[in-house]
Protein backbone atom coordinates (compact mmCIF):
# COMPACT_ATOMS: atom_id res chain seq x y z
CA UNK A 1 0.00 0.00 0.00
CA UNK A 2 1.29 3.44 -0.92
CA UNK A 3 1.99 5.94 1.82
CA UNK A 4 -0.01 9.22 1.75
CA UNK A 5 3.29 11.04 1.22
CA UNK A 6 3.81 9.34 -2.14
CA UNK A 7 0.17 9.51 -3.18
CA UNK A 8 -0.24 13.21 -2.46
CA UNK A 9 3.19 14.67 -3.10
CA UNK A 10 4.50 12.42 -5.85
CA UNK A 11 8.04 13.41 -6.89
CA UNK A 12 8.10 16.10 -4.19
CA UNK A 13 8.11 13.34 -1.57
CA UNK A 14 11.69 12.52 -2.49
CA UNK A 15 12.76 15.95 -1.24
CA UNK A 16 11.79 14.96 2.28
CA UNK A 17 10.93 17.36 5.08
CA UNK A 18 13.80 19.05 6.86
CA UNK A 19 13.64 19.86 10.58
CA UNK A 20 12.26 23.39 11.03
CA UNK A 21 15.31 24.54 13.02
CA UNK A 22 18.96 24.66 11.92
CA UNK A 23 21.22 25.28 14.93
CA UNK A 24 24.72 26.70 14.38
CA UNK A 25 27.77 26.16 16.60
CA UNK A 26 31.35 27.19 15.87
CA UNK A 27 33.24 26.44 19.08
CA UNK A 28 34.10 22.85 19.99
CA UNK A 29 32.56 22.88 23.46
CA UNK A 30 29.31 24.32 22.09
CA UNK A 31 29.31 21.89 19.20
CA UNK A 32 29.48 18.98 21.64
CA UNK A 33 26.72 20.48 23.78
CA UNK A 34 24.57 21.04 20.68
CA UNK A 35 24.89 17.42 19.61
CA UNK A 36 24.06 16.27 23.12
CA UNK A 37 21.01 18.58 23.20
CA UNK A 38 19.90 17.23 19.84
CA UNK A 39 20.02 13.67 21.19
CA UNK A 40 18.08 14.67 24.33
CA UNK A 41 15.36 16.49 22.38
CA UNK A 42 15.09 13.65 19.86
CA UNK A 43 14.35 11.37 22.81
CA UNK A 44 11.88 13.90 24.23
CA UNK A 45 9.92 14.56 21.01
CA UNK A 46 10.26 11.22 19.26
CA UNK A 47 11.79 12.88 16.19
CA UNK A 48 14.90 14.87 15.35
CA UNK A 49 13.54 18.40 15.64
CA UNK A 50 16.64 20.39 14.69
CA UNK A 51 19.82 20.02 12.68
CA UNK A 52 23.22 20.80 14.17
CA UNK A 53 25.47 22.66 11.73
CA UNK A 54 29.13 22.74 12.70
CA UNK A 55 30.47 26.09 11.55
CA UNK A 56 33.84 26.50 9.84
CA UNK A 57 33.23 29.93 8.32
CA UNK A 58 32.74 31.87 11.55
CA UNK A 59 34.11 29.18 13.88
CA UNK A 60 37.61 28.61 12.55
CA UNK A 61 40.32 30.98 13.85
CA UNK A 62 42.43 32.70 11.20
CA UNK A 63 45.33 30.39 10.42
CA UNK A 64 43.65 27.51 12.21
CA UNK A 65 41.27 26.46 9.44
CA UNK A 66 42.90 23.06 8.88
CA UNK A 67 42.77 22.11 12.57
CA UNK A 68 39.18 23.30 12.79
CA UNK A 69 38.17 21.21 9.76
CA UNK A 70 39.82 18.13 11.29
CA UNK A 71 37.97 18.72 14.56
CA UNK A 72 34.65 19.05 12.71
CA UNK A 73 35.32 15.75 10.95
CA UNK A 74 36.01 14.03 14.27
CA UNK A 75 32.78 15.36 15.79
CA UNK A 76 30.68 14.37 12.78
CA UNK A 77 32.11 10.85 12.76
CA UNK A 78 31.59 10.46 16.50
CA UNK A 79 27.96 11.62 16.41
CA UNK A 80 25.20 9.09 17.07
CA UNK A 81 23.92 7.26 13.97
CA UNK A 82 20.54 8.99 14.17
CA UNK A 83 22.05 12.47 14.56
CA UNK A 84 21.52 15.07 11.84
CA UNK A 85 24.87 16.83 11.48
CA UNK A 86 25.85 19.36 8.83
CA UNK A 87 28.82 21.63 8.20
CA UNK A 88 29.14 25.21 7.00
CA UNK A 89 32.32 25.47 4.94
CA UNK A 90 34.10 28.65 3.87
CA UNK A 91 32.88 30.57 0.82
CA UNK A 92 34.11 29.41 -2.59
CA UNK A 93 36.49 32.40 -2.92
CA UNK A 94 38.09 31.83 0.50
CA UNK A 95 41.57 30.23 0.59
CA UNK A 96 40.30 27.51 2.95
CA UNK A 97 37.36 26.43 0.78
CA UNK A 98 39.17 23.72 -1.20
CA UNK A 99 40.78 22.41 1.99
CA UNK A 100 37.40 22.30 3.75
CA UNK A 101 35.87 20.28 0.94
CA UNK A 102 38.85 17.96 0.53
CA UNK A 103 38.94 17.12 4.23
CA UNK A 104 35.34 17.37 5.44
CA UNK A 105 33.45 16.06 2.42
CA UNK A 106 35.95 13.26 1.75
CA UNK A 107 36.21 12.00 5.33
CA UNK A 108 32.77 12.74 6.79
CA UNK A 109 30.53 13.21 3.77
CA UNK A 110 28.62 9.99 4.44
CA UNK A 111 27.61 11.36 7.87
CA UNK A 112 26.49 14.81 6.76
CA UNK A 113 22.86 15.80 6.32
CA UNK A 114 24.01 18.68 4.11
CA UNK A 115 26.80 21.15 3.43
CA UNK A 116 26.05 24.85 3.88
CA UNK A 117 27.89 27.15 1.46
CA UNK A 118 27.93 30.86 2.40
CA UNK A 119 28.08 33.94 0.14
CA UNK A 120 26.80 32.22 -2.98
CA UNK A 121 26.49 34.77 -5.77
CA UNK A 122 25.81 32.74 -8.92
CA UNK A 123 25.24 29.33 -10.45
CA UNK A 124 28.97 29.30 -11.18
CA UNK A 125 29.62 29.18 -7.43
CA UNK A 126 27.35 26.16 -7.09
CA UNK A 127 29.13 24.42 -9.95
CA UNK A 128 32.44 25.05 -8.17
CA UNK A 129 31.09 23.35 -5.06
CA UNK A 130 29.84 20.40 -7.09
CA UNK A 131 33.27 20.00 -8.72
CA UNK A 132 34.96 20.16 -5.31
CA UNK A 133 32.65 17.38 -4.11
CA UNK A 134 33.56 15.28 -7.13
CA UNK A 135 37.28 15.82 -6.47
CA UNK A 136 36.75 14.71 -2.89
CA UNK A 137 35.07 11.54 -4.18
CA UNK A 138 32.27 12.32 -1.77
CA UNK A 139 28.87 10.68 -1.75
CA UNK A 140 25.94 12.83 -2.84
CA UNK A 141 25.47 15.56 -0.23
CA UNK A 142 22.60 18.06 -0.48
CA UNK A 143 23.74 21.68 -0.70
CA UNK A 144 22.28 24.48 1.36
CA UNK A 145 23.28 27.93 0.18
CA UNK A 146 23.35 31.30 1.89
CA UNK A 147 22.27 34.36 -0.11
CA UNK A 148 23.82 37.52 1.32
CA UNK A 149 23.85 40.24 -1.38
CA UNK A 150 21.45 42.13 -3.68
CA UNK A 151 23.00 40.39 -6.69
CA UNK A 152 22.35 36.95 -5.21
CA UNK A 153 18.77 37.90 -4.33
CA UNK A 154 18.29 38.98 -7.96
CA UNK A 155 19.36 35.44 -8.99
CA UNK A 156 17.31 33.62 -6.35
CA UNK A 157 15.09 31.76 -8.82
CA UNK A 158 18.09 30.69 -10.92
CA UNK A 159 19.90 29.44 -7.82
CA UNK A 160 16.85 27.60 -6.48
CA UNK A 161 16.51 25.78 -9.81
CA UNK A 162 19.83 23.95 -9.35
CA UNK A 163 19.18 20.24 -8.62
CA UNK A 164 21.91 19.96 -5.99
CA UNK A 165 20.42 22.79 -3.90
CA UNK A 166 18.04 21.62 -1.19
CA UNK A 167 17.58 24.82 0.79
CA UNK A 168 18.32 28.55 0.58
CA UNK A 169 18.98 30.75 3.61
CA UNK A 170 19.01 34.53 3.85
CA UNK A 171 22.11 36.25 5.24
CA UNK A 172 20.57 39.29 6.89
CA UNK A 173 23.57 41.12 8.31
CA UNK A 174 25.76 40.86 5.23
CA UNK A 175 22.78 41.86 3.08
CA UNK A 176 22.24 45.03 5.12
CA UNK A 177 25.97 45.81 5.16
CA UNK A 178 26.22 45.41 1.39
CA UNK A 179 24.01 48.48 0.90
CA UNK A 180 26.68 50.93 2.06
CA UNK A 181 24.62 52.50 4.81
CA UNK A 182 21.44 52.87 2.74
CA UNK A 183 19.67 50.44 5.10
CA UNK A 184 19.84 51.46 8.78
CA UNK A 185 21.35 49.22 11.44
CA UNK A 186 17.99 48.56 13.10
CA UNK A 187 17.03 46.51 10.04
CA UNK A 188 19.33 43.82 11.46
CA UNK A 189 17.24 43.56 14.63
CA UNK A 190 14.36 41.26 15.48
CA UNK A 191 11.76 43.94 14.70
CA UNK A 192 13.41 46.10 12.04
CA UNK A 193 14.16 43.20 9.72
CA UNK A 194 10.43 42.75 9.19
CA UNK A 195 9.82 46.45 8.52
CA UNK A 196 12.43 47.68 6.04
CA UNK A 197 11.11 47.30 2.46
CA UNK A 198 14.40 46.17 0.89
CA UNK A 199 14.97 43.49 3.53
CA UNK A 200 11.38 42.33 3.37
CA UNK A 201 11.53 42.20 -0.44
CA UNK A 202 14.68 40.04 -0.31
CA UNK A 203 13.09 37.61 2.13
CA UNK A 204 9.97 37.26 0.00
CA UNK A 205 11.99 36.78 -3.17
CA UNK A 206 13.95 33.92 -1.59
CA UNK A 207 10.82 32.26 -0.20
CA UNK A 208 9.04 32.54 -3.56
CA UNK A 209 12.05 31.12 -5.44
CA UNK A 210 12.28 28.16 -3.10
CA UNK A 211 8.61 27.30 -3.32
CA UNK A 212 8.69 27.63 -7.12
CA UNK A 213 11.36 24.93 -7.30
CA UNK A 214 10.40 22.67 -4.39
CA UNK A 215 13.25 23.82 -2.14
CA UNK A 216 13.24 24.77 1.56
CA UNK A 217 13.43 28.49 2.45
CA UNK A 218 15.36 28.97 5.71
CA UNK A 219 14.92 32.22 7.62
CA UNK A 220 17.82 34.23 8.99
CA UNK A 221 19.08 34.68 12.53
CA UNK A 222 17.70 36.79 15.35
CA UNK A 223 20.69 38.16 17.26
CA UNK A 224 18.74 39.08 20.42
CA UNK A 225 19.07 35.52 21.71
CA UNK A 226 18.21 36.44 25.30
CA UNK A 227 14.86 37.99 24.29
CA UNK A 228 12.54 35.02 23.98
CA UNK A 229 9.49 37.14 23.10
CA UNK A 230 11.34 38.84 20.23
CA UNK A 231 12.53 35.46 18.99
CA UNK A 232 9.03 34.01 19.15
CA UNK A 233 7.51 36.95 17.25
CA UNK A 234 10.19 36.85 14.56
CA UNK A 235 9.84 33.10 14.07
CA UNK A 236 6.07 33.32 13.87
CA UNK A 237 6.25 36.10 11.25
CA UNK A 238 8.74 34.05 9.24
CA UNK A 239 6.51 30.97 9.35
CA UNK A 240 3.04 32.46 9.14
CA UNK A 241 3.54 35.57 6.97
CA UNK A 242 6.67 35.18 4.84
CA UNK A 243 6.35 31.54 3.85
CA UNK A 244 9.51 30.15 5.50
CA UNK A 245 9.53 26.54 6.64
CA UNK A 246 12.84 26.55 8.50
CA UNK A 247 14.89 28.99 10.59
CA UNK A 248 18.39 29.43 11.97
CA UNK A 249 19.22 29.22 15.66
CA UNK A 250 22.48 30.62 17.06
CA UNK A 251 21.82 29.89 20.75
CA UNK A 252 20.20 26.89 22.45
CA UNK A 253 17.56 29.17 23.98
CA UNK A 254 16.23 29.89 20.47
CA UNK A 255 15.47 26.30 19.51
CA UNK A 256 12.22 25.78 21.42
CA UNK A 257 10.72 29.16 20.42
CA UNK A 258 11.43 28.28 16.77
CA UNK A 259 9.79 24.87 17.18
CA UNK A 260 6.73 26.46 18.79
CA UNK A 261 6.38 29.12 16.10
CA UNK A 262 6.72 26.70 13.18
CA UNK A 263 4.50 24.01 14.68
CA UNK A 264 0.82 23.83 13.70
CA UNK A 265 -1.75 24.56 16.40
CA UNK A 266 -3.48 21.61 18.08
CA UNK A 267 -6.77 22.40 16.32
CA UNK A 268 -4.99 22.45 12.95
CA UNK A 269 -3.44 19.06 13.65
CA UNK A 270 -6.76 17.51 14.68
CA UNK A 271 -8.54 18.87 11.60
CA UNK A 272 -5.74 17.70 9.30
CA UNK A 273 -5.75 14.23 10.84
CA UNK A 274 -9.51 13.92 10.43
CA UNK A 275 -9.41 14.99 6.79
CA UNK A 276 -6.48 12.76 5.81
CA UNK A 277 -7.92 9.70 7.53
CA UNK A 278 -11.31 10.27 5.90
CA UNK A 279 -9.64 10.77 2.52
CA UNK A 280 -7.74 7.51 2.86
CA UNK A 281 -10.96 5.66 3.67
CA UNK A 282 -12.41 7.15 0.46
CA UNK A 283 -9.37 6.01 -1.54
CA UNK A 284 -8.45 9.68 -2.01
CA UNK A 285 -11.65 10.57 -3.85
CA UNK A 286 -13.35 13.89 -2.92
CA UNK A 287 -15.06 13.96 0.48
CA UNK A 288 -17.26 16.21 2.55
CA UNK A 289 -15.77 17.01 5.96
CA UNK A 290 -17.37 19.36 8.50
CA UNK A 291 -19.56 20.77 5.75
CA UNK A 292 -16.70 21.50 3.34
CA UNK A 293 -15.62 19.79 0.13
CA UNK A 294 -12.07 18.44 0.03
CA UNK A 295 -10.09 16.77 -2.74
CA UNK A 296 -6.44 16.09 -3.53
CA UNK A 297 -5.56 19.79 -3.68
CA UNK A 298 -6.55 20.32 -0.06
CA UNK A 299 -5.36 16.85 0.97
CA UNK A 300 -1.83 17.89 0.02
CA UNK A 301 -2.06 20.92 2.30
CA UNK A 302 -3.41 18.98 5.27
CA UNK A 303 -0.86 16.20 4.80
CA UNK A 304 1.87 18.83 5.04
CA UNK A 305 0.32 20.03 8.31
CA UNK A 306 0.80 16.52 9.69
CA UNK A 307 4.38 16.39 8.37
CA UNK A 308 5.13 19.67 10.12
CA UNK A 309 3.54 18.43 13.32
CA UNK A 310 5.77 15.37 13.23
CA UNK A 311 8.90 17.40 12.52
CA UNK A 312 8.16 19.69 15.47
CA UNK A 313 7.39 16.85 17.87
CA UNK A 314 3.72 17.72 18.30
CA UNK A 315 1.14 15.18 19.46
CA UNK A 316 -1.43 13.95 16.97
CA UNK A 317 -4.26 11.41 17.05
CA UNK A 318 -2.91 7.82 17.19
CA UNK A 319 -4.26 6.83 13.76
CA UNK A 320 -2.48 9.78 12.18
CA UNK A 321 0.69 9.23 14.21
CA UNK A 322 0.85 5.72 12.74
CA UNK A 323 1.77 7.25 9.37
CA UNK A 324 5.12 8.23 10.89
CA UNK A 325 6.02 4.94 12.54
CA UNK A 326 8.91 2.99 11.01
CA UNK A 327 7.84 0.27 8.61
CA UNK A 328 7.84 -3.16 10.27
CA UNK A 329 10.81 -5.40 9.52
CA UNK A 330 9.66 -8.45 7.58
CA UNK A 331 10.97 -11.81 8.78
CA UNK A 332 10.31 -15.39 7.79
CA UNK A 333 7.73 -15.57 10.55
CA UNK A 334 5.80 -12.50 9.41
CA UNK A 335 5.79 -13.34 5.70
Amino acid sequence: MQHPREILLGAQAAQGFLPVCDHYSGVEARMRKSLQLQAEMTEEFGACVFDVTLDCEDGAPVGGEADHAAMVVALALAAAPQARVAVRVHAVDHPAFEQDMAVIAAQAGHRLAHIMVPKVESVHDILQVEKALQRASAVHIPLHILIESPTAVHRAFELAAQPSVQSISFGLMDFVSSHGGAIPADAMGATGQFAHPLVLRAKLEIAAACHAHGKVPSHCVVTEFSNTDAMQRAARLAARTLGYTRMWSIHPSQIRPILAAFAPEAAEIDAAAGIILAAERADWAPISFAGQLHDRASYRYFWQVLERAHKTGRAMPPDAAAYFQPAPILTAETL
